[in-house]
C-alpha cells in the first residue's frame, strides 16, 4: 500500500471525525486533517507550509469580504427591497417573467460573494414571503431559493470553486462568465418555472393587496437608490469590454467604490455595525479557504495531490465521469470549496485534452450540488429556516428533479467541453 494513499485516508478520517463527530467546524477540521497529514507523512508540524497555506486564496478571500460588505450596504439602504418591489409592480402581470427576476434577485448576492449561504440568508429571507404570498408552498420555496442561492453562487462573476481549481491548475480566473452564464441561467430559469408556475397562474395582484395578503411599500427614494448597483455592474462590464479605455480595478476595489457609494443613496446605514455583520457572517467561508489552503499545501508537500491527479489520469472515461457526477457532489457535503480543492482539480488534470475553462465552470457546478446534501446541506437546512420549515428534508425533496438537471446539465459541459468552447470562444 503506498504511503500517499495511507496520508489521503488519514486527513479525510480526521477531517471526517473533526466535521460530524466532534461537530467542529469545517475550518478547524480541515487545519487538524493536515496536521494529520503532515505527521503520517514524517514531516512534523511544518509551520511554514501550514502558514503559508493559509494565503493560497487571499485574493478570493478579499473579494467575498468586500462582496458581502457591499451587500450589506445594499440591503440596509434598502436598495434590494426597492428592487424587489419595482419588479412586482412591473411584472406582476407576467407570471413567467416575474419569477425569472425574482430568481435573478436571490441569486444575486450569491453572483457577487460566492456563498449560497448569503444568497439565502439576504435576498431569500426577502424574496420568501412574496413567494408564498403568491401561492407557492412552503417547501416549495424552500426550494427555489436553495436552488437558487447555489446557481449563484455558481454564476458569475465570483465562483469560488471555479477560482479554487483554476489556483490549483495555474489556470488564470479569466473567461468564465460566458460559460458560467450558460451553465446557471438557463438551469435558473427551469428550476423556478418547473417549482413554481403552476402555483401562481391564479395570483391576482390587486386583490392580494387589497386583502391584505400581499403588501408593497414604497418607501425607498427613487431611482438614486440603485446607482450602488449600477456602478458595480458598470465597472464590472466596462474594465472587460473596454480595458484600454476603464482599468481594470479589481473586484475588491469594485465592491468597496459600490459600498462607499450605497452610504449615500437610501437609508441611513450604521457603516461600522454593517461592517461588522458583514464580516461576521462571512467568516466561515474565509475560513473554510484558509482551511482548504492549508489541506492543499500539505497534499502537496506529503505526495498525495500528484498520487490522486495520476490515480485520476488512470481511470477509464466512463469511471471518471461517473466519479465526477458521485464524489463531486458527495464530498461537498462537508465543503463545496474543499471538492473543488481536492476533487476538481485532479478531474481538470485529468480531462487536459478538452477545454480547462468549461471543463472547470462545469465541475464547480458539480461540486456545488454539495450544499444540498446531507447531513451539512447548508443551502436546504438554511433555505427551510428562512420559509418556516421545521423539516428540512421537505425542502430537499423540492430540490430533487433540479439537482439531478443540474447534474446532468453539467456532466453534458464536462464531456462535450471541447465542441461548446469551439462555439463561445
Amino acid at each position: 500500500m503506498q504511503i500517499e494513499f495511507i496520508i489521503f485516508v488519514s486527513m479525510v478520517v480526521v477531517f471526517m471525525a473533526g466535521a460530524f463527530f466532534f461537530k467542529l467546524p469545517v475550518s478547524i477540521s480541515m487545519v487538524l486533517a493536515s496536521i494529520a497529514g503532515a505527521l503520517v507523512g514524517g514531516h512534523g508540524i511544518p509551520i511554514r507550509q501550514l502558514v503559508e497555506g493559509t494565503f493560497g486564496y487571499i485574493d478570493t478571500i478579499l473579494v467575498i469580504a468586500t462582496a458581502m460588505i457591499f451587500m450589506r450596504v445594499i440591503q440596509e439602504s434598502g436598495a434590494l427591497h426597492a428592487l424587489n418591489e419595482l419588479i412586482i409592480r412591473k411584472f406582476h402581470r407576467r407570471k413567467v417573467v416575474l419569477l425569472i427576476l425574482l430568481m435573478l434577485i436571490i441569486m444575486f448576492p450569491g453572483m457577487i460573494t460566492g456563498s449560497s449561504t448569503a444568497a439565502v440568508l439576504s435576498a431569500g429571507a426577502l424574496i420568501a414571503p412574496v413567494f408564498m404570498a403568491m401561492g407557492i408552498p412552503r417547501e416549495i420555496t424552500g426550494a427555489i431559493i436553495a436552488i437558487g442561492a447555489i446557481l449563484g453562487m455558481i454564476a458569475p462573476p465570483v465562483n469560488v470553486p471555479a477560482m479554487i481549481i483554476g489556483g490549483g491548475i495555474d489556470l488564470p480566473y479569466v473567461g468564465f462568465t460566458v460559460p458560467l452564464l450558460l451553465l446557471t441561467i438557463p438551469l435558473a430559469i427551469f428550476t423556478v418555472l418547473f417549482l413554481g408556475l403552476k402555483y401562481v397562474k391564479d395570483f391576482d395582484y390587486e386583490k392580494s393587496i387589497e386583502s391584505g395578503e400581499f403588501s408593497i411599500t414604497s418607501d425607498h427614494e427613487g431611482f438614486k437608490i440603485y446607482i450602488p448597483i449600477i456602478l458595480v455592474l458598470i465597472l464590472m462590464i466596462t474594465s472587460k469590454l473596454l480595458p484600454h479605455i476603464v482599468p481594470d480595478l479589481g473586484m475588491p476595489l469594485i465592491f468597496i467604490i459600490g459600498g462607499i457609494v450605497g452610504l449615500f443613496t437610501g437609508k441611513k446605514v450604521n457603516i461600522v455595525e454593517t461592517i461588522k455583520e458583514a464580516i461576521n457572517s462571512t467568516l466561515p467561508v474565509l475560513g473554510i479557504l484558509m482551511g482548504v489552503g492549508m489541506f492543499i499545501q500539505i497534499m502537496t508537500l506529503t505526495g498525495v495531490r500528484g498520487f490522486i491527479v495520476i490515480n485520476a489520469l488512470s481511470l477509464p472515461s466512463i469511471l471518471l465521469y461517473i466519479s465526477i457526477a458521485v464524489a463531486m457532489p458527495a464530498f461537498g457535503a462537508v465543503s463545496s470549496f474543499g471538492s473543488a480543492s481536492v476533487l476538481g482539480v485532479p478531474f481538470v488534470l485529468a480531462l487536459l485534452g478538452q477545454n480547462e475553462i468549461v471543463t472547470a465552470s462545469a465541475l464547480s457546478l458539480i461540486a456545488g450540488l454539495g450544499d444540498l446534501v446531507p447531513p451539512t446541506a447548508l443551502a436546504g437546512i438554511f433555505a427551510a429556516q428562512v420559509v418556516g420549515e421545521e423539516n428540512y428534508v421537505k425542502v430537499l425533496k423540492g430540490c430533487l428533479v433540479p439537482a439531478v438537471a443540474i447534474l446532468i446539465y453539467g456532466l453534458i459541459f464536462v464531456i462535450f467541453a471541447k465542441p461548446i468552447a469551439s462555439i463561445i470562444f
